[in-house]
């Protein structure tokens, strides 16, 4: 077994099709077919299932997709250590995005990284919380950014940044006669909701702040990201929430945005980091997490 039986499996076990597959990997269908069956006798174990319907995942093969996402992640963290160090870099932070991180916040903090500490490198990795928590514990990120406080014990979730929600609307829309919109108001017109299942933490925040009003909210659709929500209001599907880390990095001249006249109406963005000792970078990763959480974001 080698790292080329690893990419081919991930590649299979993610794209459910060998030939799908091997066209992301720029090989031939059949080489792929002998690598996986070659690494599932090897192990000893059928990794995947295939049947005229297509390609499943076996129990094991569940299990063995984690661990072999693992490895690599592993190996191109020693990679990205190494060449940090070549650099002049005194070590590298590994920070983890779980949901809607506003681009904005993240993107001033990272400018103050660079700033502040241009010794100490800055890898980012995307991913689901469930993986997010799991690497935390297993020393595999530093620290991570999520829309959720709620950890079990051994992890601390500060929060840093608390950005008021927004109501996006479409121009020359009845909403805008306020200048601070009334909840009551917002749910009397069809919403454009974070699809729960992509934005799992974000969407629950939002159905906290519906639970206000004893009106029953309409969805007039479930979006995947914000630019879809946006285009989807532009074109009068429904009115949407927002933040102002959010619009500032995709204005839209046919969507305009108020302020929501609940003080509660927030989104809070929460630092993840296990609990014990941190390295001294890190310390200071947070202290400028928390004074970029300070800064206002300007929506006009």
């Amino acid at each position: 077994m080698n790292l080329r039986h690893l990419r081919c499996f991930i590649a299979v076990a993610e794209e459910l099709h060998f030939g799908r597959a091997a066209r992301r990997l720029h090989v031939e269908q059949s080489p792929l077919s002998r690598t996986i069956r070659q690494l599932e006798a090897d192990l000893g174990v059928t990794l995947l299932e295939r049947t005229p319907r297509g390609v499943h995942l076996t129990p094991p093969g569940q299990v063995f997709l984690e661990e072999a996402r693992r490895v690599l992640l592993t190996l191109e963290q020693a990679q990205t250590k190494a060449r940090a160090v070549a650099a002049g870099h005194r070590g590298t932070l590994r920070i983890a995005l779980a949901g809607g991180v506003g681009r904005t916040r993240l993107s001033a903090l990272l400018a103050l990284c660079r700033e502040e500490a241009p010794e100490v490198g800055i890898r980012l990795f995307e991913a689901r919380l469930s993986e997010v928590v799991g690497g935390l514990g297993n020393d595999l990120y530093d620290a991570a950014f999520a829309m959720t406080g709620e950890m079990e014990a051994g992890m601390v979730a500060k929060p840093v940044w608390q950005d008021p929600l927004l109501v996006a609307v479409p121009a020359r829309h009845p909403l805008l006669a306020h200048k601070r919109v009334p909840l009551e108001e917002v749910v009397g017109y069809p919403l454009v909701l974070c699809h729960p299942q992509v934005g799992q933490e974000c969407s629950r925040q939002c159905e906290r702040l519906l639970r206000l009003v004893e009106t029953p909210p309409v969805v007039a659709e479930y979006v995947t990201t914000h630019s879809l929500m946006l285009a989807l209001v532009a074109a009068g599907y429904g009115v949407g929430f927002s933040t102002a880390a959010h619009v500032v990095a995709c204005r839209q001249a046919d969507v305009i945005v108020r302020p929501l006249d609940e003080d509660s109406a927030a989104l809070t963005t929460y630092l993840l980091h296990p609990e014990g000792a941190m390295s001294e970078p890190l310390r200071h990763f947070i202290d400028r997490a928390q004074r970029v959480g300070h800064m206002p974001l300007d929506t006009q």
